[in-house]
């Protein structure tokens, strides 16, 4: 090899390092910008207790009693008032004119697949529910969990809840979360991957279970990519605008 050669392959090697580092620093700094802004912003739950009467007739004689299990977006973060929450208006929707609802909320925000069903699935048996809505997954996706792991939890999840209750249970898939100028590529790409991946064991569970599954991924796909009124200052958690998009979307489906 002359020394021309050489020196040639020497800057094409250096070359390749130092863009192997930069890309190292870019995919290191973009996945740790979502969740350096997500903390800043520090979205809280709204006040809330676990257990709400919903009346939108007060001579309504009959109830139901709902539970609401999930993480954060069941717990309302991204709004003021628990009364923005999809929970909650799924509540007065399923209470209409004719009954009052008992929702029970039992969302911890941050809870991956393995804390639902080890904390809240026993204390949502417990409250004896007529309609269980099931949300969850985000962290899992975002949390790298293997789906094997994911899997095996949600099943557990269905076993307990289908054996353990009478209750018409709705299970909603994984919306894909986070504005294009929060999650950006390839992490946008990677998510969406894996939510795509994680949504269809929630489907096949939900079929082998008998369960009633809603496609919340499909109809919001598009507008979660992008910023706007329907997210919260920290571009992952909704507003009070997009969990009524959500509430609407969710019993559309509860209607059929």
């Amino acid at each position: 090899m002359n020394k021309h050669s050489y020196k040639k392959k020497a800057w094409i090697s250096g070359l390749v390092i130092f863009l192997v580092i930069i890309a190292i620093i870019y995919f290191n700094r973009s996945y740790a910008y979502i969740y350096d802004h997500i903390d800043k912003m520090a979205l809280k739950s709204p006040d809330r207790n676990h257990s709400f009467l919903v009346v939108n007739n007060k001579t309504a004689s009959s109830s139901l009693t709902y539970v609401a299990l999930g993480d954060s977006l069941t717990a309302g973060v991204g709004t003021d008032k628990y009364s923005d929450s999809y929970p909650y208006l799924l509540a007065q929707y399923f209470a209409g004119n004719n009954y009052q609802i008992d929702l029970e909320d039992r969302a911890v925000p941050g809870v991956k697949t393995e804390e639902l069903l080890n904390g809240l699935v026993p204390a949502a048996i417990k409250d004896q529910p007529d309609i269980v809505t099931l949300l969850i997954g985000v962290n899992d996706v975002h949390g790298m969990i293997d789906r094997k792991d994911f899997r095996k939890n949600y099943e557990t999840i269905l076993q307990m809840l289908t054996k353990e209750t009478k209750a018409k249970i709705y299970v909603i898939n994984i919306p894909l979360i986070g504005a294009s100028n929060l999650v950006t590529p390839p992490y946008n790409l990677i998510f969406d991957y894996r939510t795509q991946q994680y949504n269809k064991i929630i489907k096949e569970l939900a079929d082998k279970y008998s369960v009633n599954y809603i496609d919340l991924y499909t109809p919001t796909k598009d507008l979660l990519r992008s910023n706007g009124p329907h997210y919260a200052s920290d571009f992952f958690h909704p507003s009070k605008l997009g969990y009524k998009i959500w509430a609407d979307l969710i019993y559309a489906d509860t209607s059929q």
